[in-house]
Parts: structure tokens; sequence; C-alpha cells
């Protein structure tokens, strides 16, 4: 098979074969033209390669176990049982609520159609409304169905901070990490761990995985990882989450949060790089909420091509390598005298103008 045919049949994306292929996990054959050819037993091993990295294991778990090694898997598998086990736990609460409502009908009360669904939607669905702060009217947002892993895209200006920090406050339990999360110095990092062991385990065991896949350690990362492995959160809201990371590390964090993501504990994460979110690798669990440059109310994202919003969040995605070139470039015009609130339209995705407050942050001194 050709490498459209064999990433069709096996479910896996071209762009990960090629990179499946550049860590030596799976070596095509090749055409005399050089056309790369999967046979049988190349599909066979791209087979156990998806099933591996579903169960939550790194590249460089999955070449290890491929070459018959076994020590690399015990923390991919401890990750593997926190998910059954968080699983495990919705089960029980859905046979409780099923229970209740079996010994409601014995005492004589008829359930309503609602409260049977409810059963399953409350919790493989949760559902989060609000009415939108400034700057836009107050009109109401819904998302009815929250994904384990949401991002939130919009251009220089739209309000994405803003609308971020709402779902945190509308979230109860909810967690918001600004840009601020790597300010806290490497020792009060390391002071957090020794007071919270099992959190310091579980960012150990998040860094590792990320080396696995070729992500480069720095403090960013660990600051990054510390914030998703916060323990008491219900939810996660992550401001811009490639700030200060470089091209390897962004590809390696958008695995991570797919892979760390989940409906008991969702993740919103905030981001202009198609690193983090590729449009072509989206998958069932995860949503994109897109604020148009107009201050439109924001729209959930249909990821296809030509589908409702997909452009605009296209034209605001850059590569790694655009957005460090614009790292802390925002759209800002100070206010008339007298005037109040700022003015004027926000600035397009790709601009570095002055025009307006970004996300309506506290303008530079």
């Amino acid at each position: 098979m050709t490498v459209a045919e064999a990433a069709r049949r096996t479910g896996v994306s071209v762009k990960a074969l090629k990179i499946y292929e550049q860590r030596g996990l799976i070596a095509p054959a090749r055409t005399e033209a050089g056309w790369r050819v999967y046979g049988p037993d190349e599909r066979e091993r791209l087979r156990d390669i998806a099933t591996l990295r579903g169960l939550g294991f790194s590249l460089a778990s999955v070449g290890d176990i491929l070459a018959g090694e076994t020590d690399a898997m015990d923390a991919a598998l401890a990750h593997h049982a926190e998910t059954l086990s968080a699983r495990l736990e919705d089960v029980g609460e859905q046979i409780a609520r099923v229970q209740a409502l079996r010994r409601d009908i014995a005492s004589g009360r008829r359930p309503d159609a609602g409260e049977l669904t409810a059963i399953v939607v409350e919790h493989t669905a949760p559902r989060l409304a609000f009415d939108l702060p400034w700057p836009w009217g107050g009109e109401r947002f819904e998302l009815a169905a929250v994904r384990p892993l949401t991002y939130i895209v919009g251009p220089l200006g739209s309000g994405k901070t803003r609308l971020a920090r709402r779902i945190a406050d509308a979230w109860p339990g909810a967690v918001f990490s600004g840009l601020d999360r790597a300010e806290i110095s490497a020792d009060a990092l390391h002071q957090r761990h020794k007071a919270d062991p099992a959190r310091a385990e579980r960012v150990e065991r998040g860094l590792e995985w990320l080396d696995g896949e070729g992500a480069n350690a720095s403090h960013a990362l660990a600051c990054l990882v510390d914030a998703l492995e916060h323990p008491d959160a219900t939810a996660l809201v992550i401001d811009m989450v490639e700030q200060d990371l470089d091209a390897p590390t962004q590809e390696a964090i958008a695995g991570f949060l797919k892979m760390r993501a989940s409906i008991r504990r969702p993740v919103f994460a905030l981001t202009r790089s198609s690193a983090v979110l590729d449009l072509a690798a989206v998958g069932e669990g995860e949503g994109i909420v897109f604020c148009p440059a107009n201050h439109a109310p924001p729209l959930l994202v249909q990821p296809v091509p030509g589908g409702r919003g997909y452009e605009g969040v296209a034209s605001c995605l850059a590569t790694p390598e655009v957005r460090a070139r614009t790292a802390g470039v925002i759209a800002w015009r100070p206010p008339e005298p007298d005037a109040g609130a700022p003015r004027g339209g926000a600035v397009g995705c790709g601009s570095t103008q002055a025009s307006a407050v970004t996300d309506w942050d506290v303008p530079p001194a």
C-alpha cells in the first residue's frame, strides 16, 4: 500500500506515519521511484503502534516495547490504570443512579424520560452555560456537551482569555493557569512537590513521557505539566499552552493533552499554534471554540474544511517558528481621554499593529 492507503486503512495520519519512520518505529519499503510502500508486516506493526499509543505509551516507550524491552512500560501503565479507575468510578456512579431509579419505581414513583437520559448524559457530556462577559453583550454561551479537550482559538483582541477566565469561574472547582505560571522559581516548584509527593510523581511521569516524545526539558515545560497535574482541579483552563516552548516540545504537548484530558477532568487549552492544534488530527474527544475578531459570540467549530468556523481557526494558527517571532506581541490602542472602555475593532490573526487590547488584559507600561 502507499502512504495514503496505509493511513486510511490503519486510521493513522500520514503525518504520524512519517514521524514513526523518523523515530525508527517502522521502515517501509521503497519502490524504484523512491515511493514508500507498506506490506502486511508493516501494516501489522502499525496496528501494534496505534494500539500502544492508544494505551498512552510515548513514542520512546513504544520503541522499547517493540524491541522487547519492558522497563519503560511502568509509567505508561500507571497512567492507563488511572484512566481505567476514573472510568470505573464513572460506571459506579451510573450504577448507583440506576439502582436509585429502580427503587423509586418499586415504591410506585414513575421517573420521567429526562431522569433516565440524565444517567448517561450527565456522566458522558457535562454541560457548560453562562452569560458572556464584556466585550460581548451578555449573550448566552452554551456548550451542550463539553469534550475532554477543548481548544480556544481567536485572533489578537478577540477576547479569548476573557472567555477562558469566565469558563473557569463558571465551572465549579476549575483552575485557570495564566501566562504567569512560569514565574514560580525552580526552588518554589521543588518545595511544592516536596509537600505533595503524589503530585510530584505525576509531574515526573508526565515529563518522562514528554521526553520520550521528543520534548526538550525547560522550566516552562515543568511549570505547564505541574499546572496540568493540579491535584484539586475539576477542570483545567490553560492560557497559551505553547508559551515559551520550542517546536518539538509543542508537538509533544499536543499528544500529552490528548492523553491527559478526560470527561471527569476536562481541559480547555488556549492556543494559536498549529503544532498544538493540528486541524487534520482533531479527534472525537476534542472540540474547538472560536472567538471571532468582530466580537460576535464564540462558536463551536466543525473541524472539517468548509465547516463552520474552520477557515477562521485555520487563519489564526501559525507554526511554532512564527509564534516565537511574535511572542509577547499584543494589539493595543490607548483609550481616548474620558472615553471609558477601549474602542476599536480587533486586529487580524497575523497582525502586529496596535489596535485593541489583546484579550482585554492590562496594557503594557
